[in-house]
């Protein structure tokens, strides 16, 4: 929807100017560098195998709510502890406070100082699993006010199902970017997964529903088509998959309980190896 669509074209761009110079459109400071800042972290001891993976993905708002937030996940009523845990809007002492809390391994990928925190802001993968390959994928464009950078997390995990490449992403918002450039954003996490053969598993925030349905395409399952709003009335985080079929019933839903701790709810899903 365009900004302000009734007003002027004249007073929309006044709008606009005054948007970008207010304190929460400062500039952002970005990680440009491909190759890092990428933050590893081993703690956990060996879990229990299963016939299913259990993911979970958590937009924690600037991780506000830390010790709440990891009180509902320790808590794990009715989901089960997560096989791979993706969360946005965190830094690296708090991904790393996290992992230590759960008992898990994590990588943690910033991709800038966030002007409205002023803290590091990215995307973190965790698991109970052994985690290696981790690599950071910078996201094309940047915030049309802010001109921050955004970048995915990629890890491959070693779980009982097999080795699953794992993305973690939070796809720039409709007020920093264009549906279209918003698409190049997934377009770009596509490109690397088409690399890897074996299961995978995108989640993450996609500021949108239509953007999960863009990742979703005819390749991959889309598990949490019908979860509701998590952010609000909005359906923003989402999970889906390629190579994995859905699991349980349900095999998706939303953490309604965790009202409060951030602006949005904890999502997730179970999967399995499909059937040939």
């Amino acid at each position: 929807m365009p900004l302000c669509p009734r007003l002027p074209r004249v007073a929309r761009a006044l709008l606009l100017c005054t948007l970008a110079v207010v304190p929460g459109c400062a500039l952002a400071h970005n990680y440009a560098d491909a190759a890092g800042p990428i933050y590893l972290h081993s703690e956990a001891a060996a879990p229990v195998a299963r016939q299913e993976l259990q993911v979970l993905t958590y937009n924690i708002k600037f991780g506000q709510h830390l010790d709440r937030a990891i009180d509902l996940l320790l808590w794990r009523d009715g989901i089960g502890r997560p096989d791979v845990l993706v969360l946005q809007e965190l830094d690296a002492p708090g991904v790393e406070r996290l992992a230590r809390a759960l008992g898990m391994n994590s990588v943690y990928v910033p991709s800038a100082i966030h002007p409205a925190s002023p803290r590091d802001f990215g995307v973190a993968i965790l698991s109970p699993w052994p985690i290696r390959e981790p690599r950071k994928i910078l996201l094309p464009h940047l915030h049309r006010f802010r001109k921050m950078t955004r970048a995915a997390a990629t890890a491959t995990i070693d779980t009982p199902l097999g080795a699953v490449r794992v993305y973690g992403v939070h796809i720039e918002t409709p007020f920093g970017l264009p549906a279209d450039k918003r698409r190049e954003q997934v377009a770009a996490i596509h490109a690397d997964a088409s690399t890897w053969t074996g299961p995978v598993v995108i989640a993450g925030d996609f500021n949108g529903k239509s953007l999960a349905r863009a990742a979703a395409g005819p390749a991959f399952a889309w598990l949490t088509r019908d979860v509701g709003g998590t952010a609000g009335p909005f359906s923003v985080d989402h999970i889906i998959v390629r190579g994995l079929c859905p699991a349980g019933d349900p095999s998706s839903g939303r953490v309604v309980y965790a009202r409060g701790i951030s602006d949005h709810l904890p999502v997730w899903s179970r999967a399995r190896l499909c059937t040939p």
